[in-house]
């Protein structure tokens, strides 16, 4: 540990997520005051000092070797697995998801860790394995570092943390060079089985009953007995690619085991997922088909930000959060909130500093000598910018409601020490950047 590397960090990084932490307890304090001009909250005190620990961690990560974590990556993931599973069954149910752990008001969410260390083990897995020519096995064994801790937290059910951890293995299965071939199929699995899962209810609750057909979809003696006939094809198939080497036979058993996959995730799913959850995945496409439910966010949010303009009502001049029409204003939505006062130029200031954020880390992912950094990098970069995407998207009427915070400006403290972790760690990879 030497002091001198806090005088070699990337401070167009640090300053980026700095002036985050900042905005979002300006606007996390707005969120708490009334229409009357009264604070009827004191959560931005906890967001202050939350973000003042965190800062303590980026600044003591930066200043430690990141290389010494590599031996740890694996008992850092087994130990987050564990506080996963204990907080599934013993732990305290907020929102619908029994995801925390805590005594009394104080609490942490292990799903946030769980990205970090979930980074760590999988980088040095990719990097243990860079030149195994096996990329099939790679692909493999990544899947299961990944889909065992998102697996957890789905049926806490917490499915839009859940959701974080795609990214977080495409990107970095990209980064090492897993063939293409194989990060198409999970792709095409995972779109498969989303569109698979929200048909009925969308045929239900927009299409209003005009697509009944597609009702089948959710019928599990359907599913089981199409599954057992493209079962059936793909094995064919797969005899026909290794008696005759020919890629016709590839392609229709790469088909199929889409489509097979698919369906069975996508009833797994259904019996997993609430309905409410479901129906948000879908409501946004028109939120009045529930405006007093799940369409009430979006149509609050909308309102929210439309009524901002360019350049905003002026900071605690808000009303859709003042008179508190905006729920989980700040959690959440507070870029609805920071829209509504700061408007489309503040919204475009947070946007260039995310940006910033993900162009620094791809080009430490670029530019580090060390594979094993270069993937945390790539991992987290996926983390930042997927969070970034999903929230914005969702405050904007453009992306389904999964619950995702805005990382460094909603309220929350392991989000927050979570995302000082990851800057904590790129900083760490970008002072040692030319030393293996």
């Amino acid at each position: 540990m030497r002091l001198r590397d806090l005088l070699e960090i990337d401070y167009v990084l640090l300053l980026a997520a700095v002036v985050l932490a900042v905005f979002g307890v300006l606007f996390i304090y707005s969120s708490g005051v009334t229409s009357t001009g009264v604070l009827v909250s004191e959560e931005y005190i906890r967001q202050i000092i939350w973000d003042i620990a965190g800062l303590v961690i980026v600044l003591v990560l930066a200043m430690v070797d990141y290389r010494r974590i590599r031996g740890l990556a694996f008992y850092l993931y087994l130990g987050t697995l564990a506080l996963l599973v204990y907080a599934y069954l013993f732990g305290k149910e907020v929102n619908g998801a029994r995801a925390w752990l805590g005594i009394g008001s104080f609490g942490i969410q292990p799903s946030e860790f769980a990205k970090i260390t979930t980074i760590l083990f999988l980088a040095r897995y990719l990097d243990d394995t860079r030149r195994s020519p096996k990329s099939f096995s790679r692909f493999i064994v990544s899947c299961l570092i990944v889909f065992v801790p998102m697996g957890i937290i789905l049926i806490q059910p917490d499915f839009g943390t859940s959701l974080v951890f795609i990214p977080i293995l495409v990107i970095m299965a990209f980064v090492a060079g897993v063939s293409m071939q194989y990060i198409v199929f999970l792709g095409a699995c995972i779109s498969t089985t989303a569109v698979l899962t929200v048909l009925p209810l969308w045929q239900r609750d927009i299409m209003r009953n005009a697509m009944p057909s597609l009702e089948i979809l959710a019928n599990p003696r359907f599913i089981q007995s199409a599954m057992v006939a493209l079962g059936f094809i793909a094995a064919i198939a797969l005899a026909g690619f290794l008696l005759y080497k020919k890629r016709y036979f590839f392609w229709i058993l790469y088909g199929s085991m889409i489509v097979i996959l698919s369906l069975g995730l996508s009833y797994v799913a259904r019996r997993v997922l609430k309905d409410y959850q479901i129906k948000r995945l879908i409501v946004f496409l028109d939120p009045d088909v529930d405006p007093q439910g799940a369409g009430w966010h979006i149509i609050q949010s909308i309102t929210a930000i439309g009524s901002g303009g360019l350049a905003g009502k002026g900071y605690l001049r808000g009303t859709q959060s003042h008179y508190r029409f905006l729920p989980q204003q700040s959690t959440d939505f507070i870029f609805s909130i920071f829209t509504e006062e700061w408007g489309l130029l503040g919204g475009l200031l947070v946007f260039v500093l995310f940006l910033l954020i993900c162009l620094r880390l791809l080009r430490i992912t670029r530019i580090t000598a060390d594979p094993f950094g270069a993937y945390i990098a790539a991992g987290l970069a996926g983390v930042y910018v997927f969070h970034f995407l999903v929230n914005v998207g969702m405050t904007m009427g453009i992306m389904p409601i999964t619950g995702i915070p805005l990382l460094f400006m909603s309220y929350g403290g392991s989000a927050v020490f979570s995302a000082m972790t990851g800057i904590g760690l790129a900083l760490s990879i970008y002072v040692r950047r030319y030393t293996h």
